[in-house]
This record gives structure tokens, C-alpha cells and sequence, in this order.
């Protein structure tokens, strides 16, 4: 695919993820997008004269040409919205990103991811819970994404890599550069594991306004989203917010009512926002999880082939070698529509072969 044209189409101003995919819509493909008359554009609603002339302006194709070379540069990995190593989980979300950009070996689709967020004043209490969870999350095989900022964020990450579990940092800034700086070093070891992930070009500063962009990734890339310490107003519970209304699913720690840290987290569970839960082993049986190891040796005791149908046996097969999926990725992986799938699904769930999770995912039962 020619990323050119979709890199171009980022570095429009006036033109989110939303606007865009609705060009994308109606023209078919960027490169159309960029080829389209100025009253061909004007017809699509939300691009007026103004828009319409920066669309045409030669220098957007300039800078995606220098962006090109710089990704070439350094090794970047791009991820556009229409490609099929795009974050399915992601995709569901109706502003996600037009493309990303990634730098690491962690799998995007990893079939359990979990994000923890917190504040950046991290208490001793937020941190040896956020160490204890991920200690436990250990055995899960599950990716955990945070934000790389201090205190919570950073302690996830890590205690990730101390844990070899893969971990991947999410940035409000392009790939250039690692802010806070001195989670350089952090950085550069969590690529050997896990990656970075942004949306944002090179050259784009570490602002403001860019870290609620940031965190609609970090709440749309994970199947849950676990705030450890959070004051009541700030990032995690923007976070929290946000994965709520993807209607994933959200948790947080509880801590004492004197404490200005916890009092985010305890109003998130107040409200019905957050499931209240004490340790890892709370959100490994909220989301219904099985340790890694379990859950491979439980699915090769399958059930016998000849009690299924070949539709039957191709999903089941396709669930047993991913551990977990959800429909989007069987989808995907079967290229059967989805009224289909979901016959399917429903007849193995019937048969006691498949049980349903949270975040419309499905998984194998240990026994049949």
C-alpha cells in the first residue's frame, strides 16, 4: 500500500479520524481524496472553501514524503486504518486514529491486553499494587499498555519488563523523541518485549492537548483499563471514561477517603464506573481468564471431531490456537460474515464447547 496519500490525509488541519474516514467513504481510497475537484470535496459535509484548499495545497504531500523517509530512517512500523495489522480492538472505536505509528515486536492484537493508568504522583501504596498486579498478570499471557508518563504509568511498564510480560507505551508525541526524558532508558528496554505507539508525526512536541488524545488509545487498544491511584480529576479518569463509553470493561483499586490519590478511584467505583477489585486474581476472574499454560493444555483435550460440523470444527480450531479472539479478529481470520459467525458461535456455545467473556470475546471451556 502506498502510505503516502494516508499520511497526507493526517496532516490536514481540520480534518480528524472522523472527517476522514468519511472521505475515505466517499472517495474510495486516500489517494482519491487528493485527486478530488474542490467542488467534489465541497460536497462532503464538514469541508467548506477552507478545508477544500488545504486538501489541494502541494506542500501536505511534501511533508508525508519527508515523513516517509523518516519512518524509513528509524524502522518504523505504520498501522493505517484499512490494513490488517491495524488493532482490531481499536478499530472499534469510532475515533480512532487514521494511522499509527509503531516501534516494537508486541503484538497489537494480543488476545488479552490490559491498560494501567494512574496518577503521576505515585504514592508507596500505588505502587506496590500496581507491582503486585502485574506480578499476577504474569502467567495471563496478556500485553499491558500504559502511557510511559511517571509515576503509575511508568511503574507499569516497569514492572513489566522485570516480569517478561510485553508492554507497550502509548505517547503524545511523534517517534523522535521520549518524554519525560528520563524514562529514556525504560523506553529502549521495552522495545525488546513490547513497542511504542502513537498517532502523532514526528516533530509533534510533547503538548498539552495531545495526552486526552493519547489516552482514547490506551483506553481503546485494552479488552479492560485498571486505574491503580487516580486524584479526582486528571488523566486516568479521562482514561476511565473513555474506555466506558467503548463499553469496555474498567476497574480500579480502592484506598482510604483521606487520601487525595485514591479519591478518583474511589468515586469511579462509587459511581458504577469501575468494578472494585483488591488484587490481580479479582481481574483475572472479572474477565475470566485462564493462566496460559491451563488454558494450552485444557484445549488440546478438545472436543472429539466427528461430534462437530466442518464450520463447527474451523471455529473451533481458529479459538483454540488464538487462546482468546474476539469476533472481529474470528471474523478476520475466517472471512465469514458475521451473521454466519454468530450462528456458528451461538451452536458451540449450545454444545458447551465455547463460553462468551466480557468485550464480545470467546474462549474454549476447559472441559466439554
Amino acid at each position: 500500500m502506498n502510505l503516502l496519500y494516508p499520511i497526507a490525509l493526517t496532516k490536514i488541519k481540520g480534518v480528524g479520524p472522523v472527517l476522514a474516514r468519511s472521505l475515505l467513504s466517499y472517495f474510495g481510497s486516500a489517494e482519491a481524496v487528493f485527486s478530488a475537484s474542490s467542488a467534489q470535496l465541497k460536497s462532503i459535509p464538514g469541508i467548506g472553501n477552507q478545508l477544500s484548499a488545504s486538501i489541494q495545497s502541494p506542500t501536505l504531500l511534501a511533508a508525508a514524503e519527508a515523513e516517509l523517509r523518516f519512518i524509513e530512517q528509524h524502522g518504523i512500523q505504520m498501522l493505517f486504518y484499512e490494513s490488517a495489522d491495524y488493532p482490531e480492538r481499536l478499530k472499534d472505536c469510532f475515533d480512532a486514529p487514521l494511522l499509527l505509528y509503531y516501534k516494537g515486536v508486541a503484538k497489537l492484537n494480543n488476545p488479552r491486553i490490559v491498560s494501567v493508568v494512574g496518577t503521576r504522583n505515585a504514592t508507596e501504596y500505588g505502587k506496590f499494587i500496581c507491582a503486585d498486579l502485574i506480578r499476577e498478570l504474569a502467567s495471563y499471557d496478556v500485553l499491558v499498555v500504559s502511557g510511559l508518563a511517571y509515576g503509575i504509568d511508568s511503574h507499569a511498564h516497569r514492572n513489566a519488563v522485570a516480569a517478561g510480560i510485553p508492554t507497550v507505551g502509548v505517547m503524545g508525541h511523534g517517534l523522535d523523541r521520549i518524554y519525560p526524558a528520563s524514562n529514556r532508558e525504560l523506553a529502549t528496554r521495552m522495545l525488546d518485549n513490547g513497542g511504542l505507539l502513537t498517532e502523532f508525526p514526528s516533530g509533534t512536541r510533547p503538548d498539552k492537548q495531545h495526552f486526552p488524545m493519547r489516552n482514547r488509545i490506551i483506553a481503546g487498544l485494552a479488552d479492560v483499563t485498571v486505574v491503580v491511584e487516580a486524584a479526582s480529576r486528571g488523566g486516568a479518569l479521562i482514561t476511565a471514561e473513555l474506555a466506558n463509553s467503548y463499553h469496555r470493561d474498567v476497574c480500579a483499586f480502592p484506598g482510604s477517603i483521606r487520601q487525595e490519590f485514591s479519591a478518583g478511584c474511589n468515586y469511579l467505583i462509587k459511581t458504577n464506573r469501575a468494578h472494585l477489585i483488591s488484587n490481580g486474581k479479582d481481574l483475572v476472574n472479572l474477565m475470566n481468564w485462564t493462566p496460559a499454560g491451563a488454558l494450552r493444555q485444557t484445549t488440546q483435550q478438545a472436543i472429539l471431531p466427528s461430534t462437530l460440523s466442518d464450520t463447527e470444527q474451523a471455529l473451533h480450531d481458529v479459538i483454540n490456537q488464538l487462546g482468546q479472539a474476539r469476533i472481529e479478529e474470528l471474523a478476520s481470520r475466517l472471512m465469514w460474515p458475521q451473521s454466519k459467525l454468530a450462528m456458528v458461535l451461538l451452536e458451540l456455545e449450545m454444545k458447551g464447547v465455547i463460553c462468551a467473556l466480557p468485550g464480545n470475546s470467546y474462549r474454549l471451556l476447559s472441559s466439554h
